[in-house]
C-alpha cells in the first residue's frame, strides 16, 4: 500500500495519458478519415496516367516533371503568386495603415466601421463574385463611373483584358481581405499600453516613427496571423476565378486550384490534377512555415 501511494504521489498531476487520448480519438479519427486519407489517395493518383475512367497506368514522377517543364501548368502557379500581392500584400498594408490611425485618433462609430469592413468575410465568395463580375462588366457601374467623371477613356472589359483581369480579380481579394486584417489588428492594438505612445511621444517621436517603434511590433503576433490566413485563402482560391473569369481569358486568370478541378473534371488528367493538387499543398506548407519562422526569428 506504502509503494502505491509512493507511486501514485510521482504521477503527474491529472488525468492518465491514456484518458487524454480517449478526448483527442474522435477528432483525430476525422482528422485521419476526410484529410490524411485523401491526402494520400491524391499523392498515389499524382504518380499515375488515368482519365477517371479507364485502368490507370503508372506514370512514376511524369506528372511532377511536366509541372516544371509544361508552360500551361506553370503559369497557375505564377498567376497564384501574383495573387499573393493582392490577397496577402495589400491588405495587410492596409490594415497596418488603417489600424495606426484608428488606434491614435478616436473615430465616432468604430463598431460600425468595423463590421462594414468586415463584411466581405461572412459573405459567400459565390455571392462575392456575382456582385464584383456586374460591376466589372463592359456595361457595369465601374465603367459607368468612369464615363461619368469624364474618364471614359479608361473604360474597357476589365474581366476580358489579358492585362488587367488578373488585377482586377486580385483588387477583389485585396477588398475581401481587408476587413479580416483591420480587425485582427484593432484587436491587438488595444492590447499595446498606451504608455508606450505617450513615452514615443515625450520623445518627439511623430506618426511615422511611432508606428515602427510602437505599433509595429506590438501587432507582429497578429500580422502573422493575417499573412498566413491571407495567403492560404490567396492559394487556395477557385470558387472566385470560377465565377468571374473561368480562369479566362485563355488562361490569363487560371490558379492551381482551378486547374486542378479543370484537368480533373473536363481535360480527364486525374494523374496531372492530382501532382498540381500535391503541389499546391506543398507551396502552402512551405509558405505558412516561412512565415511562422520569420516571425519567430524576430521575437527572438
Amino acid at each position: 500500500m506504502r509503494a502505491y501511494a509512493a507511486r501514485y504521489r510521482r504521477r503527474a498531476p491529472g488525468e492518465p495519458r491514456a484518458i487524454g487520448m480517449l478526448y483527442v480519438l474522435p477528432a483525430l479519427v476525422l482528422y485521419t478519415l476526410f484529410l490524411l486519407i485523401p491526402l494520400g489517395q491524391t499523392v498515389w493518383l499524382s504518380f499515375l496516367d488515368w482519365d477517371g475512367l479507364t485502368v490507370a497506368t503508372w506514370a512514376g514522377l511524369d506528372n511532377y516533371r511536366e509541372l516544371f517543364t509544361d508552360p500551361a501548368l506553370r503559369a497557375p502557379f505564377v498567376h497564384a503568386l501574383v495573387l499573393l500581392l493582392f490577397y496577402a500584400a495589400l491588405p495587410v498594408a492596409i490594415g497596418l495603415l488603417l489600424a495606426a490611425a484608428l488606434s491614435r485618433f478616436r473615430v465616432r462609430g468604430m463598431t460600425f466601421f468595423r463590421t462594414v469592413l468586415f463584411l466581405p468575410q461572412v459573405l459567400a465568395m459565390v455571392v462575392v463574385g456575382v456582385a464584383w463580375r456586374s460591376i466589372l462588366a463592359p456595361d457595369g457601374l465601374l465603367n459607368d463611373v468612369l464615363h461619368a467623371v469624364g474618364a471614359g477613356g479608361l473604360a474597357r472589359s476589365w474581366l476580358g483584358d489579358y492585362t488587367w483581369a488578373l488585377p482586377a480579380v486580385g483588387i477583389v481579394g485585396t477588398w475581401v481581405e481587408t476587413g479580416l486584417c483591420l480587425v485582427l489588428f484593432l484587436a491587438g492594438a488595444q492590447r499595446i499600453p498606451r504608455e508606450l505612445y505617450e513615452a514615443a511621444r515625450m520623445d518627439g517621436a511623430g506618426a511615422v516613427r511611432e508606428f515602427f517603434t510602437v505599433t509595429l511590433p506590438g501587432l507582429r503576433g497578429e500580422v502573422a496571423v493575417a499573412l498566413t490566413l491571407t495567403i492560404v485563402a490567396g492559394l487556395r482560391n477557385f470558387d472566385l476565378i470560377y465565377i468571374t473569369t473561368s480562369g479566362g481569358p485563355g488562361n490569363a486568370t487560371s490558379v492551381p486550384a482551378f486547374e486542378v478541378y479543370r484537368r480533373a473534371f473536363e481535360v480527364n488528367e486525374v494523374g496531372a490534377a492530382a501532382a498540381m493538387g500535391v503541389g499546391l499543398t506543398v507551396m502552402i506548407f512551405v509558405l505558412t512555415v516561412v512565415v511562422a519562422r520569420l516571425v519567430e526569428g524576430r521575437k527572438s
